[in-house]
């Protein structure tokens, strides 16, 4: 696997982690132990659905799989957004977090963009 290919492996797995220990905190109501769930379920399933991207079958399939990627990093910023709408979490937390996010989907889509442009 390529350097650049394992950094961003660690980063979506940092991120998840990250996430996790976030809806904990967000555990203590209803509303966020929902939040909490939606974002630790779009969060996870970023790093997931990278990993079977790297294992994609064709160029086709890695596209599809990545714009999946791109999509639960979409979502998981919006549950980040809201929390930080809502005040659940303080802005500290939540600021390296939501930074993460859009850095990491950037990189997602430009990735897209590369491959697209290579067929």
């Amino acid at each position: 696997m390529k350097n650049k290919e394992v950094q961003l492996e660690e980063r979506l797995l940092n991120f998840a982690a990250s996430i996790i220990k976030l809806a904990i905190k967000l555990n203590k109501t209803a509303i966020g132990r929902y939040i909490g769930g939606q974002l630790t379920h779009a969060a996870t399933s970023s790093g997931a659905n990278y990993e079977e991207a790297c294992g994609a079958e064709s160029r086709s399939d890695f596209i599809h799989k990545m714009g999946i990627v791109l999509k639960e990093l979409r979502e998981s910023l919006y549950w980040l957004r809201l929390i930080e709408k809502s005040s659940l979490i303080s802005k500290e937390t939540l600021t390296p977090l939501l930074q993460e996010a859009k850095e990491l989907s950037n990189i997602i889509a430009k990735s897209i963009i590369t491959v697209k442009g290579k067929r």
